[in-house]
């Protein structure tokens, strides 16, 4: 039984990070169901009440700092709220609908559309939707970052 919840507990840690990447994959919330896998399978003795307040503090963290970011990227470029809207749909359906890029791609589109929705110049649609892809990245590195750090505080607790 131990060998299985090592196991669950690491392909939760991966489907999280994947999630990081790809956002259609639960990311964050795949690491915080770690915890409570280790906790059903071996204790939760080892997770204190400062435990918990760290990791849903990075949590929520994450989840509003994921449209932050992206929005900061359509904004600073220039972008509208129909822009950041767009931007965080094509997030979404952009890896569904061009399965290779449409991760970078939708996004992009998304901007894109919003602004010349708005009657701006292509131009600087375009520039927006760069805006968007640079938010993209951004949040990226981000999430990897925030959820090593959740991995990383789960290993100190238990080891």
């Amino acid at each position: 039984m131990d060998i299985l919840g090592w196991v669950l507990i690491i392909a939760l840690f991966v489907i999280g990070m994947a999630g990081a990447v790809y956002p259609v994959l639960p990311g964050a919330l795949a690491i915080y169901f770690a915890f409570f896998i280790y906790g059903w399978f071996f204790s939760f003795s080892s997770f204190t009440t400062w435990f918990w307040i760290i990791q849903t503090l990075i949590v929520v963290v994450l989840f509003v700092a994921d449209y932050i970011v992206n929005a900061w990227g359509v904004n600073k470029f220039g972008g509208s709220k129909l822009s950041t809207v767009l931007s965080t749909v094509g997030v979404i359906i952009g890896p569904f609908v061009i399965p290779a890029f449409g991760l970078i791609l939708g996004p992009f589109i998304g901007a894109v559309i919003g602004e010349l929705i708005n009657r701006q110049p292509l131009d600087k649609a375009i520039k927006v939707g760069f805006g968007s892809v640079v938010g993209l990245f951004t949040s990226t590195v981000m999430k990897v970052i925030l959820q090593l750090v959740m991995i990383v505080v789960f290993l100190i607790y238990v080891f």
